[in-house]
């Protein structure tokens, strides 16, 4: 267990300015290894491989409340949770809104409505998930073309039942990974069907390898491990497919290789691990 990993590539600090953040809650990267980070400005923005600022650009409005997740799609169109306006934007990586892309935006339980979104992913048959959380803890199935199919959960603490599910990933056999975070653990869906099938829970609240506090990121990482980050840990922790952990790194702290209240990881194409680390406003990059 490497707790004390030093990271290769630390950007960003506090402020507003171009490559400053303010609790910045979102990362993802696409396959040119532009990084993307959302923080709670309602501002996108985007980075080269190196750190260095590129561009950025703003969600339409943050007066209800700031956004939390970013996701590449397969075509390399941003997308990104806009919490808490019940909605699924879409931006080109120059930052144009692609506004007839847009999924959701109205609260409430009908279908097309939702709660809080928190993440969208892509499957490999073309499906998009969609998690909420707060009125309603459950995911939502559209169609590629961006149309309703179905939905599934509620909050509990049994299989197929959510508590915050933040974070979402599937995997190359189409089975959904989410990251179950209020009720610290991670489940493993089967939903490739008309019925979603539970197909493992993974983790229970705690301090030791193999337990979470509060995972708000996660990511299935291209060497066959899943890669956790803890907010309330303070730390990243890798486990393998059976939920075994493997490794972990990150401690509370301001220093190189600490963490305060991460709250997501992306890999870039050298699996390169990212970890935006919300309460020091930056991101440390980890190469394993």
């Amino acid at each position: 267990m490497d707790i004390r990993a030093k990271p290769d590539l630390i950007f960003g600090q506090t402020g507003l300015a171009d490559g400053r953040f303010q609790k910045p809650r979102a990362i993802a990267i696409d396959q040119k290894d532009q990084i993307f980070v959302l923080d709670k400005t309602g501002r996108v923005q985007m980075f080269d491989e190196f750190g260095k600022f590129i561009r950025g650009w703003r969600t339409p409005e943050i007066e209800s409340g700031k956004p939390t997740g970013i996701t590449i799609d397969v075509d390399g169109t941003v997308m990104v949770a806009d919490t808490h306006y019940y909605r699924f934007l879409f931006y080109t990586t120059q930052g144009r809104r692609l506004e007839e892309r847009t999924i959701g935006g109205s609260s409430g339980p009908d279908p097309g409505q939702f709660a809080f979104v928190t993440d969208i992913v892509r499957s490999p048959t073309g499906e998009y998930y969609c998690s909420e959380y707060g009125e309603f803890d459950r995911i939502n199935k559209y169609s590629s073309d961006g149309q309703f199919i179905d939905r599934m959960g509620e909050h509990g603490t049994a299989p197929l039942q959510f508590s915050r599910p933040q974070s979402l990933a599937v995997d190359n056999d189409c089975l959904l990974w989410v990251a179950d975070a209020c009720n610290h653990r991670l489940q493993v869906i089967d939903w490739r069907d008309s019925k979603p099938r539970s197909v493992a829970v993974i983790g229970e609240q705690g301090k030791a390898p193999g337990q979470f506090q509060f995972p708000y990121g996660m990511i299935l990482s291209k060497d066959g491990s899943v890669i956790v980050s803890e907010f309330e840990n303070h730390r990243v922790q890798r486990l393998d497919r059976n939920g075994k952990s493997i490794s972990i790194w990150g401690n509370a702290g301001r220093g190189p290789g600490e963490l305060v209240w991460p709250w997501a990881i992306a890999e870039d194409s050298r699996n390169r691990v990212y970890v935006v680390d919300s309460g020091n406003n930056r991101v440390q990059r980890f190469r394993f």
